[in-house]
């Protein structure tokens, strides 16, 4: 049926290191999810934020125990609030972000250079984007393990890129 294997390298001179195959295999992994994501959190931010207000203005709140009041706390609410007032920018920008990823990393399993800064803008676009629509709370909690992670990819991915050789 398929005798070309899209995510190989045509050329068979150059082989993909241990460490290019796991990062591409993770994140072509990862930006399918991230295009999945963006929209049930496109469909669901309303209601999180609702749910979100709700739970913090009812009388059971301030019994809470302090890892609850951690989660659900001012900051929270107010980024909760942003990401449903720019849910529409927020969408655009996770969409183009996971395509651009997808396809650079796609592009790197085959080898070829111009997957790099493809992939590169598509990892920070992301965070540009959260910072320009949801502000500076973006930088915190889990978002900050978000932005770890990228800044590792962008390291490893940085020191593969001599294996790029098309």
């Amino acid at each position: 049926m398929f005798t070309e294997n899209p995510f190989e390298p045509k050329d068979k001179k150059g082989k993909l290191s241990s460490l290019l195959n796991t990062l591409t295999i993770l994140s072509i992994i990862a930006n399918i999810l991230g295009l999945i994501s963006p929209i049930f959190a496109f469909i669901n931010a309303k209601s999180n934020y609702k749910r979100m207000e709700e739970m913090m203005s009812s009388e059971k709140f301030a019994s809470s125990p302090g890892y609850i009041k951690f989660f659900f706390n001012e900051e929270n609410l107010s980024m909760s609030k942003k990401m449903y007032e720019n849910r529409i920018p927020l969408l655009i920008i996770c969409l183009i972000s996971a395509l651009l990823c997808l396809y650079g990393a796609i592009e790197m399993r085959k080898l070829k250079k111009q997957g790099f800064p493809l992939w590169l803008i598509g990892e920070l676009l992301i965070h540009i984007g959260s910072l320009l629509f949801v502000g500076l709370s973006s930088l915190m909690g889990f978002n900050l393990i978000s932005l770890l992670f990228s800044g590792i990819f962008i390291f490893l991915y940085n020191k593969s890129r001599k294996e790029l050789i098309y």
